[in-house]
C-alpha cells in the first residue's frame, strides 16, 4: 500500500469516526431534553403525517439506536424505541424528519425520484467495484479498471443525490415542528443541532467517496 493511499485511508476513517462522533453526540445531548409539550416521536410523526393527507403511512418501532429509516417500498416509517417512545427534542426531530422523507415521496420530490431509480445500481456497485478493480489490476486489464471506476462514481453520485434529499426532509421536520408550537426556540434550536448532525455524516460520507474518486483516476 502506498504512503498516499494510506492517507487517504487514514482522511477517510477520520471523517467517518467525526461524523458519527458528532451525531451520537448531539442525540445523547438532546435525547435529555424533554420538549415542552411532551409529545413523543410516534404522535409527532403520526400528526406530521397526518396533516400531510398520509393516514396511510404506517409508523413502526424497530430495535438499535439511530436506527430510524423510511421505506419507500413499504411505505412505512420505522422508528427506533428512543424516538419511537421518546419524548425529548431529539426524538421529535429524527421522527418529523422520517416522516418528511414519506413527504417527499408523496410529492413526488424530484432528488428523492433519482436516488430511488439509483437504487439497484448501487447495490450492485458498491459490493463488487473493489473486487472488479482488484481483479483488473492484477490482470493487467484496463478495461475492468476503468468499469470498477464507473462502478464506484455511480455509488458517489448516489450520495450526492442522498444530500439534497436529507437537507429537504430536515427541513420539511424544522417547517413542521416550528408550526406545531410543541417547542421552544432553544429546543427548535436543538432539533436543528441533531438534524444537522445528522446530515453532515452523509456530508462527509461524499466527501471520502470523492477523495477516493479522485485518487483513482489520478492513477490511471
Amino acid at each position: 500500500m502506498s504512503l498516499s493511499y494510506a492517507a487517504l485511508i487514514l482522511l477517510v476513517l477520520v471523517l467517518g469516526i467525526g461524523a458519527q462522533a458528532m451525531v451520537r453526540g448531539s442525540y445523547k445531548k438532546w435525547k435529555k431534553k424533554p420538549s415542552s409539550f411532551g409529545v413523543s416521536g410516534a404522535d409527532a410523526a403520526r400528526t406530521m403525517l397526518n396533516n400531510a393527507g398520509l393516514n396511510g403511512v404506517a409508523i413502526v418501532e424497530i430495535p438499535g439506536t439511530l436506527t430510524d429509516h423510511y421505506d419507500p417500498r413499504t411505505n412505512v416509517v420505522s422508528l427506533s424505541g428512543d424516538v419511537f417512545h421518546g419524548r425529548t427534542v431529539s426524538a421529535v426531530a429524527i421522527a418529523c424528519h422520517e416522516s418528511g422523507h414519506a413527504v417527499q415521496h408523496a410529492r413526488e420530490y424530484a432528488p428523492a425520484k433519482v436516488r430511488g431509480a439509483l437504487v439497484p445500481v448501487v447495490s450492485l456497485s458498491s459490493n463488487l467495484w473493489v473486487f472488479v478493480l482488484i481483479a483488473g489490476i492484477i490482470l493487467s486489464m484496463a478495461g475492468l479498471v476503468y468499469a470498477a471506476i464507473a462502478m464506484f462514481g455511480a455509488v458517489l453520485l448516489f450520495q450526492l443525490v442522498t444530500l439534497p434529499v436529507e437537507f429537504d426532509a430536515s427541513k420539511r421536520a424544522l417547517a413542521f415542528v416550528k408550526g406545531s408550537g410543541w417547542m421552544t426556540q432553544q429546543e427548535i434550536g436543538g432539533a436543528k443541532t441533531v438534524l444537522r448532525a445528522a446530515a453532515f455524516t452523509y456530508v462527509a460520507a461524499a466527501l471520502a467517496s470523492i477523495l477516493q474518486l479522485l485518487y483513482l483516476l489520478g492513477r490511471r
